[in-house]
């Protein structure tokens, strides 16, 4: 009764391709459906960007100065925003392998000004409570959830480093294509300005620090041999070596002053400031 009430079943080859065509069709429409920078912001590597609102991108005051550090920043920014190339631009496939890579430079610039405002760092906060950008490698912070953070504003300077908020240090990313992001995408502000605004997520410092022992003593630091050559110093110090062996011979030049203010130098001494000297009878020789 129950095969009787389903009725004749439609044969299992006719089924399969309905279905086959089914998904191949969903599968289109959702590739049509998808912008460039939800699939720019989905590539493996890309995890650490967040979705830029195509508003954002179409404020001509948001992308100030952007023309002259892009090549082809026409094109780039008609990428970005999925507006379709003329078919009479006659470009090469090299060039539009240019304009790949300059709609990739041009949208990290407009991310960095993107997660300094309100609505970025909103979305910012979402990738941060989901621990989306690593955790600190350093053991005594425990897994502090990180930021990521550039050395530079200016691109292709440093690569993007990851900030703890913890113990306030900077890490290379611990997966490599996460290193190989251009700093400059991010920019020098962004996490700094991240935990101003969200004040309640600044963890406490860390109680601990680690002591380096020897059979269970710790060791007393003290200068070692090479930390007191004067070129060590002063790299330690921040000054050049020249300039920290220029300064003994400076103190033994200004200590070979003469009396009355006269200086000598390789033995000759020079006369000292004031009247010159007068000869017989008081006239100015």
């Amino acid at each position: 009764e129950r095969g009787d009430s389903r009725g004749t079943a439609p044969a299992a080859g006719a089924n399969d391709s309905g279905c086959s065509e089914e998904e191949s069709d969903l599968s289109q429409s959702d590739a049509e459906d998808t912008t460039w920078v939800s699939w720019f912001c989905s590539l493996k590597g890309n995890e650490f960007f967040a979705e830029v609102d195509e508003e954002f991108i179409q404020d001509d005051f948001n992308l100030t100065g952007l023309g002259a550090q892009v090549p082809y920043y026409e094109y780039a920014l008609d990428t970005i925003l999925d507006v379709e190339t003329p078919r009479d631009a006659g470009l090469s496939e090299e060039q539009q392998d240019s304009i790949e890579a300059a709609a990739e430079l041009l949208y990290g610039l407009i991310h960095a000004r993107y997660i300094i405002t309100p609505r970025g760092m909103s979305g910012m906060l979402e990738k941060y409570k989901n621990i989306h950008f690593g955790r600190c490698p350093r053991v005594f912070c425990q897994g502090q959830p990180v930021l990521p953070v550039g050395q530079s504003d200016l691109p292709r300077t440093h690569t993007c480093k990851t900030f703890c908020p913890k113990c306030e240090d900077i890490y290379y990313p611990r997966l490599t294509r996460h290193a190989n992001i251009d700093g400059a995408y991010f920019g020098t502000t962004f996490c700094h300005l991240f935990f101003q605004t969200y004040w309640d997520m600044v963890p406490c410092a860390p109680k601990e620090a680690y002591v380096p022992r020897i059979f269970g003593f710790k060791i007393y630091k003290k200068p070692t041999a090479r930390e007191n050559t004067p070129s060590t110093a002063a790299s330690c110090a921040g000054v050049s070596t020249r300039q920290a062996f220029a300064e003994p011979a400076v103190l033994a030049s200004s200590s070979r002053l003469g009396v009355g203010g006269s200086a000598s130098v390789d033995g000759v001494a020079a006369p000292a400031r004031g009247r010159p000297p007068r000869g017989r009878g008081g006239a100015a020789t």
